[in-house]
Protein backbone atom coordinates (compact mmCIF):
# COMPACT_ATOMS: atom_id res chain seq x y z
CA UNK A 1 0.00 0.00 0.00
CA UNK A 2 2.65 2.50 0.88
CA UNK A 3 4.29 1.68 -2.43
CA UNK A 4 1.33 2.76 -4.19
CA UNK A 5 0.86 5.84 -2.49
CA UNK A 6 4.59 6.81 -3.40
CA UNK A 7 4.13 5.92 -7.07
CA UNK A 8 1.23 8.30 -6.79
CA UNK A 9 2.69 11.58 -5.19
CA UNK A 10 5.19 10.93 -7.80
CA UNK A 11 3.01 11.00 -10.64
CA UNK A 12 1.07 13.71 -9.05
CA UNK A 13 4.50 15.80 -9.03
CA UNK A 14 5.63 14.77 -12.67
CA UNK A 15 2.49 16.37 -13.62
CA UNK A 16 2.20 19.74 -11.37
CA UNK A 17 5.87 19.88 -13.13
CA UNK A 18 4.12 19.98 -16.81
CA UNK A 19 1.88 23.19 -15.60
CA UNK A 20 2.84 26.41 -16.89
CA UNK A 21 3.09 28.86 -13.76
CA UNK A 22 0.85 31.89 -14.91
CA UNK A 23 1.65 35.25 -13.47
CA UNK A 24 -1.78 37.07 -12.18
CA UNK A 25 -0.48 40.65 -13.83
CA UNK A 26 1.51 42.19 -16.39
CA UNK A 27 3.25 44.23 -13.87
CA UNK A 28 4.04 41.62 -11.30
CA UNK A 29 4.98 39.22 -14.70
CA UNK A 30 7.82 42.07 -15.97
CA UNK A 31 8.91 41.99 -12.58
CA UNK A 32 9.55 38.68 -12.53
CA UNK A 33 10.93 38.57 -15.76
CA UNK A 34 13.70 41.36 -14.85
CA UNK A 35 14.74 39.31 -11.60
CA UNK A 36 15.02 35.86 -13.23
CA UNK A 37 16.64 37.62 -16.72
CA UNK A 38 13.69 35.94 -18.37
CA UNK A 39 11.92 36.88 -21.47
CA UNK A 40 7.67 37.39 -21.23
CA UNK A 41 4.88 35.95 -22.91
CA UNK A 42 1.80 37.13 -22.76
CA UNK A 43 -1.75 36.18 -23.93
CA UNK A 44 -4.67 37.78 -23.97
CA UNK A 45 -7.49 35.85 -24.37
CA UNK A 46 -11.63 36.19 -23.78
CA UNK A 47 -14.05 34.25 -21.48
CA UNK A 48 -16.13 33.59 -24.53
CA UNK A 49 -13.17 32.81 -26.81
CA UNK A 50 -12.98 29.49 -28.42
CA UNK A 51 -10.04 29.35 -29.87
CA UNK A 52 -8.78 30.98 -26.96
CA UNK A 53 -9.85 27.42 -24.79
CA UNK A 54 -8.40 25.62 -27.54
CA UNK A 55 -4.92 26.96 -27.44
CA UNK A 56 -5.25 26.65 -24.01
CA UNK A 57 -6.17 22.86 -23.75
CA UNK A 58 -3.97 21.92 -26.59
CA UNK A 59 -0.94 23.61 -27.54
CA UNK A 60 -0.46 25.39 -24.28
CA UNK A 61 -0.40 21.86 -22.23
CA UNK A 62 1.84 20.45 -24.82
CA UNK A 63 5.43 18.68 -23.14
CA UNK A 64 7.64 20.66 -25.37
CA UNK A 65 5.81 23.71 -25.65
CA UNK A 66 5.65 23.83 -21.30
CA UNK A 67 9.16 23.05 -21.35
CA UNK A 68 10.46 25.87 -23.48
CA UNK A 69 7.90 28.19 -21.67
CA UNK A 70 8.86 27.57 -18.32
CA UNK A 71 12.57 27.46 -19.14
CA UNK A 72 12.47 30.81 -21.37
CA UNK A 73 9.76 32.84 -20.27
CA UNK A 74 7.57 34.08 -17.63
CA UNK A 75 4.27 33.55 -18.53
CA UNK A 76 1.25 35.76 -17.94
CA UNK A 77 -2.83 35.24 -19.07
CA UNK A 78 -5.08 38.57 -19.08
CA UNK A 79 -8.40 38.85 -20.32
CA UNK A 80 -9.15 41.43 -22.77
CA UNK A 81 -11.21 44.19 -21.57
CA UNK A 82 -10.28 43.58 -18.01
CA UNK A 83 -6.69 43.04 -16.93
CA UNK A 84 -4.49 46.24 -17.32
CA UNK A 85 -1.59 46.16 -19.96
CA UNK A 86 -0.19 48.72 -21.93
CA UNK A 87 -2.38 49.65 -24.83
CA UNK A 88 0.89 49.75 -27.29
CA UNK A 89 -0.13 46.33 -27.36
CA UNK A 90 -2.87 46.30 -29.40
CA UNK A 91 -5.42 43.32 -29.15
CA UNK A 92 -7.59 43.32 -32.37
CA UNK A 93 -8.17 39.82 -31.62
CA UNK A 94 -8.12 36.88 -28.89
CA UNK A 95 -5.97 35.18 -28.91
CA UNK A 96 -3.20 37.64 -29.06
CA UNK A 97 0.44 35.87 -28.06
CA UNK A 98 3.06 38.57 -27.23
CA UNK A 99 6.51 37.41 -26.95
CA UNK A 100 8.50 40.46 -24.86
CA UNK A 101 11.46 41.58 -23.53
CA UNK A 102 11.81 41.79 -19.40
CA UNK A 103 11.19 45.49 -20.60
CA UNK A 104 8.03 45.13 -22.12
CA UNK A 105 9.59 45.61 -25.44
CA UNK A 106 8.53 43.32 -28.76
CA UNK A 107 10.72 40.88 -29.84
CA UNK A 108 8.85 39.94 -32.71
CA UNK A 109 5.34 40.88 -33.71
CA UNK A 110 2.13 39.58 -31.79
CA UNK A 111 0.83 36.04 -33.19
CA UNK A 112 -2.91 36.03 -33.55
CA UNK A 113 -5.27 32.98 -33.18
CA UNK A 114 -4.98 29.39 -32.44
CA UNK A 115 -2.01 27.69 -33.43
CA UNK A 116 -0.74 23.76 -33.12
CA UNK A 117 1.99 23.36 -30.74
CA UNK A 118 4.40 22.76 -33.69
CA UNK A 119 3.43 26.41 -34.84
CA UNK A 120 4.02 27.41 -31.16
CA UNK A 121 7.29 26.27 -31.15
CA UNK A 122 8.12 27.62 -34.09
CA UNK A 123 7.04 31.27 -33.33
CA UNK A 124 9.29 30.89 -30.03
CA UNK A 125 12.52 29.74 -32.49
CA UNK A 126 11.74 32.99 -34.60
CA UNK A 127 11.91 34.50 -31.09
CA UNK A 128 15.74 32.55 -30.23
CA UNK A 129 16.41 33.72 -33.50
CA UNK A 130 15.58 37.41 -33.18
CA UNK A 131 17.87 37.08 -30.03
CA UNK A 132 20.86 35.53 -31.62
CA UNK A 133 20.15 32.08 -29.85
CA UNK A 134 19.75 30.36 -32.85
CA UNK A 135 20.59 30.11 -36.66
CA UNK A 136 18.63 29.07 -39.36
Amino acid sequence: MRKILILLSLISISLCALELQWVNSYHEALLKAKKEKKNLMLLVTSETCRWCKKLENTTLIDKEVVQRLQKDYVVVQLTRDEDNYPKVLKVASVPATFFLDAKGKPIIKQVIGYWSAEDYLSYMDDVDFKLGKKKY
